[in-house]
């Protein structure tokens, strides 16, 4: 290997936000140049392995050694230090290449820590499903030295990199929208953490973690509480997540590592049979999540599941597990479908599970989203349903939110915005949910009613009828109109986004 050149992250000048945009567009256009990168699902996980390593050596490894010169032990360690390869330049070509592929990428998934708490679990995790996609040695230089230009010393620094690499991950829900994968929108994120009321020293789980947007947003609620060391980490102990496919767990990880988590706690596994596979002391006190759904398991995952609940639907699965995971106490927010709350008689596992959901929990609030939340990957509508492990249920409240005024939907240039929840929230009636009224938007149903129903919850909002039946012709025809002028922005937005794959 060439000599190497260290730089030290004290010396390294803070990295503007409008600077930051440019790097990251010139490793992007870089990317584009190389013949072994075929889109953005080949380029971020290139772009994301790379600054995590950047972020890891600056955020953990240096500032490790600062804090402790003597005690400290690298988790990385020479020739394989982001100072030892990347900070050269003329390391470059095939020499490069080849160290990347047969070395540094072989030796980081081969890492084993010596306990739960030692960051080369996470890194070997992360870099047992990592490829260098790049084919070009000579490019993967010029990639590798923009990246080197990024900094993750100062707190401006990881709050610019985090507000960029935010944008990273919309444009990967972007790309992976089209494969049948929908990322929480980050108002959906912050209503569910915000209503769960979050306490310190509870135990948080995602156990569909994605990119990390539940796990980022519960820390955010809660760091600000911290008064210790201890309480710091036993807070990074506390924040949970379980991740099958290995770019999001990537993406996750880093997403983690940049708002402040430098071991992040996410285990990369099938969630539905580790799930299966926890004791006592695994349980935990919230679960906050969106799991899949519309989707199959194979046939080994429901056969982990008891007679009488196995399916293949996999927000079943979902249900029926953090039913089993949740303390007695605990609680839960979580996404599904309106297809999921339909879902009646005696021979449907949906109605057997939302029986057993009503028989042990209760089953408090169901918050029943716009239509078009996750558009424009997917129209289906869906709800955010709050339980608690406590007890039957003796009542459910719905909450309808509505579409803002004079919006059909959504899209991805007018995404849905925080500011839609707040009404909800002033009804709530804070943690103990005292002095809620029923009205245009929020309306009570008796379990009775529920059951009566062979536990149907796609309940309607009573009020919606009496408004329908009161509009004019005009105003009819006027919605059609804006209805007709929506599709064709959303086909214009569809043909400029086809243009530019060119």
């Amino acid at each position: 290997m060439a000599a190497t050149t260290k730089k030290t992250a004290e010396k390294s000048p803070a990295t503007s936000q409008a600077r930051l945009a440019s790097l990251i567009k010139s490793a992007r256009d870089t990317m584009r140049k190389d013949a072994g990168m075929n889109g953005d699902l080949d380029r971020l996980p290139q772009l994301s392995w790379l600054l995590f390593l950047k972020a890891f050596d600056e955020r953990v490894e240096q500032e490790g050694e600062a804090l402790d010169p003597d005690g400290y032990r690298r988790a990385i360690e020479e020739p394989y230090r982001w100072e030892d390869w990347a900070t050269n330049p003329d390391f470059s070509g095939n020499e490069l290449k080849t160290f990347v592929n047969e070395k540094l990428i072989p030796h980081l998934a081969g890492l084993v820590g010596d306990d739960a708490e030692d960051p080369r679990n996470v890194i070997s995790t992360i870099f047992k499903n990592v490829v260098n996609r790049m084919q070009s040695g000579t490019l993967l230089r010029d990639l590798v030295s923009i990246v080197n230009q990024i900094h993750f010393v100062s707190t401006n620094d990881i709050h610019t990199m985090a507000f960029v690499y935010e944008s990273i991950l919309r444009e990967m829900r972007d790309a992976a929208g089209d494969s049948g994968e929908f990322y929480t929108p980050r108002p959906v994120n912050r209503f569910m953490v915000q209503q769960s009321f979050l306490e310190l020293d509870e135990a948080i789980l995602d156990p569909a973690s994605g990119t990390g947007g539940f796990l980022v947003q519960a820390y955010e609620d809660l760091k600000g509480r911290v008064n210790t060391d201890t309480q710091r980490r036993r807070l990074h102990k506390n924040i949970r997540g379980i991740e099958k496919k290995p770019l999001p767990y990537l993406l996750g990880a880093m997403n983690l590592l940049l708002h402040g988590i430098d071991t992040p706690h996410v285990t990369r596994a099938n969630s539905l049979l580790e799930m299966r596979n926890f004791n006592a002391s695994d349980k935990v006190e919230v679960v906050l999540t969106n799991p899949p759904f519309g989707g199959e398991e194979e046939s080994t995952v429901v056969k982990a599941f008891p007679d009488g609940f196995r399916t293949q639907e996999t927000a079943w699965l979902f249900l029926y597990s953090i039913l089993d995971q949740l303390k007695l106490g605990g609680r839960c927010a979580i996404v599904l479908p309106n297809g999921s709350l339909f879902a009646t008689g005696e021979n449907s596992i949906g109605a057997k599970i939302k029986k057993k959901l009503m028989k042990d929990c209760n089953l408090h609030t169901i918050v029943r989203l716009p239509q078009g939340v996750f558009a424009p990957y997917t129209q289906i509508p869906s709800n955010i349903l709050f339980f608690e492990k406590t007890g039957p249920t003796q009542e459910v409240w719905f909450y309808e939110i509505p579409l803002p005024e004079g919006r059909r939907g959504y899209t991805k240039t007018k995404p849905m915005r925080i500011e839609e929840f707040e009404p909800c929230v002033d009804w709530w009636g804070g943690k103990e949910r005292e002095g809620r009224e029923a009205g245009e938007q929020a309306w009570v149903v008796p379990a009775s009613d529920i059951i009566a129903s062979g536990f149907n919850l796609d309940i309607a909002n009573p009020h919606m009828g009496d408004e329908l039946a009161h509009r004019t012709p005009e105003e009819l025809v006027d919605e059609l109109v804006q209805t007709e002028t929506e599709i064709l922005e959303l086909l214009k937005e569809l043909r400029a986004g086809l243009g530019e794959q060119r």
